[in-house]
């Protein structure tokens, strides 16, 4: 009978499976409500009865019930970069033109709705949904896989002849309709009402209890598939491709998404949608433009925040009016004071508007901003929304221009103002609160220490238990210091420990951009711990010296003399050394590890057989050359791989530049694939 039992649960998952795919993506109801629900209730009968059969991408799944107190932080094994926005027929214009510029080959674009929601990548194997993953930072997001398997749209087994390993990114998004219900019962509740459907989904990815989820009704198109070949060499052939396994896509009978050849076919669609969007059952706030082939796109590439083959066309923001009732000064980790406008609340695009950035005392001036004007606001595609402008006939005879703040509204410092300087500074740093707390807070970013365990709110708890001052004061935190702390359970405490020893062990140039001294970014922090030896090179470093290092100018000179001439910044960094931590470079991992290409300025284009093309910047740049992206005549070397446009190998003979295939240029630099100098990688298929 138990095997009788178990294929039954087989047959009944796979039923239901096909019944949810004829639902949900194809709009076809193949049985009754009552008929489903009778499946679905056998089958968490049989479940119940056979757990050794447990699945998590059983259909009854779906309905939730999974509780998760954390969300595990996941790197994406290929970035999800952002998109650069425009706003005019121009914008895309110039866009043409600078692809143009690099391929000289026909192309197409494909248009598409620009879905108002939350990006997620989601990875399948053998067929079965294994893991979902917020976009995040664009490097690493968040795991919301038991969230998302109770979005009836998105297959949790999938159908047709897919690949072992598949990886699919698209829009998870409340319908109209969808969030007009939502609100309408927690109105019914004594709820407060969510203002917009995209914070409202995001949010609900978030939520600890996958049940709630499950009764939110998210819906989600996907658009993006990944491989590690070439089997789709085009864009649009995606759409099909994916829709034969399951998936929801958008629809192009309904002309979601379409191929043009030219800026008037974009322009075309994007008007078209202009007037049509409010009709759709979703929300777009604009367009997305892609290269539709993907040679090209490789060929193209990206920079390292978006790709270069697409870009966004955002609709008009919406201007309103409202009544500006105060300016506020927030003070940033530099010491930068920022005005910000606190706004009678107003709602724009959905979202009850309160606060808008003024940016600085020139900005007041320019716009002429006092208070109780009358001033338009919108959001323009900032996250932050903006003043534009002030209704001069509203504005009272009595009313007084506003005056910049002369101290700073945290520590009662004098501010003070460089000429070359849009803003104005608090430069007490060592003892006024926001930029103390600033300073922890970015000393532990991803991108400097990384310490596992410790977020903004930690560290502001720490701050205020008079536990750091400082950043080498985390050096000296122990577990009887922090268990006392409210909501600190003896896990976590352990996570902050073992996170700050881990630290310990980030490269010099890391713990150098820790340290947040005015101008030294990531970059030239890279630089600096190239050419100096140690920290105390470095801080005994004269300005002169400074200057001659490659982008390191005047300003940041200036800036890293006065941080290392005070006696506070120098004890902090004796401390660091004392606790252990890296301030020594590692010259076998050196940026520069040879003066073969010196001043040699190279452009790399096509395709590659033993290296990537982000692995020969890296070795053009550590053999002392530089990456350029235009063949001039100022260009020493193309290195041509396959499947490049012949504009660039013309350029290039035409300016008598040296052209050399992968191969030859790898014995140039006596490059070794085995060797340390290596970091070779597979670059997916992007669409």
């Amino acid at each position: 009978m138990s095997k009788i039992e178990i294929n039954r649960i087989i047959e009944l998952r796979g039923l239901i499976h096909l019944y949810n795919t004829q639902y949900y993506i194809h709009s076809n109801s193949v049985i009754s409500d009552f008929e489903f629900d009778q499946l679905l209730k056998e089958l968490e009968q049989l479940e119940l009865k056979h757990p050794e059969t447990n699945d998590p991408n059983s259909p009854t799944k779906r309905v939730g019930g999974d509780i998760t107190k954390s969300f595990e932080t996941v790197s994406h094994k290929y970035p999800m970069l952002s998109l650069s926005n425009s706003y005019s027929k121009d914008d895309i214009a110039e866009f043409d033109q600078r692809v143009k510029k690099i391929i000289d080959v026909p192309y197409s674009y494909v248009c598409e709705l620009k879905y108002d929601g939350v990006a997620i990548s989601i990875t399948y194997k053998d067929g079965k949904l294994l893991k979902a993953i917020t976009r995040g930072d664009g490097t690493q997001g968040e795991d919301v896989t038991n969230n998302v398997r109770t979005i009836s749209s998105i297959p949790l087994v999938l159908s047709g002849d897919y690949p072992k390993n598949l990886e699919v990114r698209g829009e998870i998004m409340y319908s109209k309709l969808a969030f007009k219900e939502l609100n309408q019962n927690r109105e019914n509740e004594g709820l407060p009402l969510f203002s917009n459907p995209r914070n409202s989904a995001s949010g609900t990815l978030k939520l600890q209890d996958s049940s709630i989820v499950a009764k939110r009704k998210l819906d989600c198109f996907l658009y993006s598939v990944f491989f590690d070949d070439g089997r789709i060499n085009k864009v649009f052939e995606q759409y099909k491709y994916l829709g034969n396994f399951g998936f929801k896509t958008p629809s192009i009978s309904k002309r979601y998404v379409e191929t043009v050849k030219n800026v008037d076919g974009i322009m075309s669609f994007i008007n078209y949608w202009e007037e049509k969007r409010n009709n759709l059952p979703f929300e777009i706030d604009g367009i997305v433009v892609k290269i539709n082939e993907t040679n090209i796109q490789k060929e193209i590439g990206n920079t390292s925040k978006s790709p270069r083959w697409a870009i966004a066309y955002k609709y008009k923001a919406i201007q309103v009016s409202t009544v500006l009732e105060e300016i506020v000064y927030q003070v940033g980790r530099t010491g930068a004071i920022t005005p910000v406008a606190n706004l009678k609340p107003v709602m724009i695009s959905g979202t009850i508007v309160k606060r808008a950035s003024v940016h600085n005392s020139d900005q007041i001036k320019k716009l002429d901003l006092r208070i109780n004007d009358v001033v338009f606001v919108e959001k323009g595609g900032e996250i932050i929304p903006k003043i534009t402008g002030v209704n001069f006939s509203e504005r009272s005879p009595s009313s007084n221009a506003h005056s910049f703040i002369n101290n700073c509204p945290e520590c009662n410092s004098i501010l003070v103002r460089d000429d070359d300087q849009a803003h104005h500074y608090c430069l007490n740093s060592n003892l006024c609160p926001p930029q103390i707390k600033g300073k922890l807070i970015h000393f532990i970013g991803r991108k400097q220490l990384n310490i596992d365990g410790i977020g903004q709110e930690t560290i502001e708890q720490l701050y205020n238990e008079k536990l750091i001052e400082n950043v080498a004061d985390l050096y000296s935190l122990n577990k009887e210091d922090l268990l006392p702390i409210d909501r600190m359970a003896e896990k976590s405490v352990d996570n902050i420990i073992n996170g700050i020893q881990a630290s310990k062990s980030a490269p010099f140039h890391k713990v150098l951009f820790g340290l947040g001294i005015r101008y030294v970014g990531e970059t030239v922090a890279k630089k600096l711990t190239s050419y100096f030896k140690d920290i105390n090179h470095l801080r005994s470093s004269s300005f002169e010296e400074l200057c001659n290092i490659d982008e390191v100018g005047e300003k940041i000179a200036e800036s890293l003399v006065e941080y290392f001439s005070l006696d506070y910044n120098n004890k902090i960094i004796d401390e660091l050394l004392d606790q252990g931590l890296q301030m020594k470079s590692d010259h076998s991992s050196n940026v520069v590890k040879s003066n073969i290409l010196k001043n040699k300025k190279i452009v790399i284009s096509g395709t590659f057989e033993n290296v990537s093309r982000e692995e020969l910047k890296s070795i053009i740049e550590t053999n002392g050359g530089k990456n350029v992206s235009t063949v001039t005549k100022a260009t020493d070397i193309l290195i041509a791989g396959d499947n490049m446009g012949p504009s660039k190998i013309e350029k290039a003979k035409e300016f008598n530049i040296s052209i050399m295939k992968e191969n030859d240029f790898l014995s140039l630099i006596n490059y070794n694939e085995k060797s340390s100098d290596s970091n070779q990688y597979k670059q997916g298929q992007l669409f």
